[in-house]
């Protein structure tokens, strides 16, 4: 059996159970850089703001899907977006049943080359925990570049960890 095309999609009403429970998972808290807990309500507001133009927001949160099955595999992120300057950060998540499989490797390919060819971007950044082998290995797969590492950069519940500091020039 042929793996399903991935394709990225806005954000809708219907995705509120699956970004609650997402946003709300402690264990991912580490290198999302999220403190506390989002309601509903608060992520209700989010979607309905995402719907703005990136240009506005100056983010861009898509869902990662199989195109056929519509199963949602994960979302990705376009933090930080600097029209000026035609930058942005990336961050991606997978849900885990879906790891391993190649899923973010094409939604990154996907998401890289939208950001460079329809938002007319010139660099693309990742932040990654230098413990965090498999954001290391697939972001370096698609062609970042390791460019720094930011020393006992983020605090975790083992103490400070390194951040190592990823580009994508288009």
């Amino acid at each position: 059996m042929a793996k399903e095309e991935l394709v990225l999609r806005a954000l809708e009403p219907e995705d509120i159970d699956l970004l609650y429970k997402w946003e709300n998972d402690m264990k991912i808290w580490e290198v999302s850089n999220t403190l506390t807990p989002f309601s509903k309500h608060q992520l209700v507001k989010y979607i309905e703001q995402s719907q703005l133009d990136v240009f506005q927001t100056k983010q861009l949160r898509l869902i990662i899907e199989l195109e056929v099955s519509k199963q949602v595999v994960g979302m990705i992120d376009l933090f930080d977006f600097d029209a000026f300057h035609q930058r942005g950060g990336v961050g991606i998540i997978i849900h885990q049943d879906y790891r391993q499989k190649g899923y973010a490797f094409e939604a990154l390919q996907l998401f890289t080359q939208y950001c460079f060819n329809n938002l007319a971007l010139n660099q693309l950044y990742a932040n990654i925990s230098i413990n965090n082998n498999a954001s290391i290995a697939l972001f370096e797969k698609i062609g970042f570049e390791r460019i720094g590492i930011k020393r006992k950069w983020r605090k975790t519940k083992d103490g400070f960890v390194d951040e190592c500091m990823y580009q994508m020039l288009k």
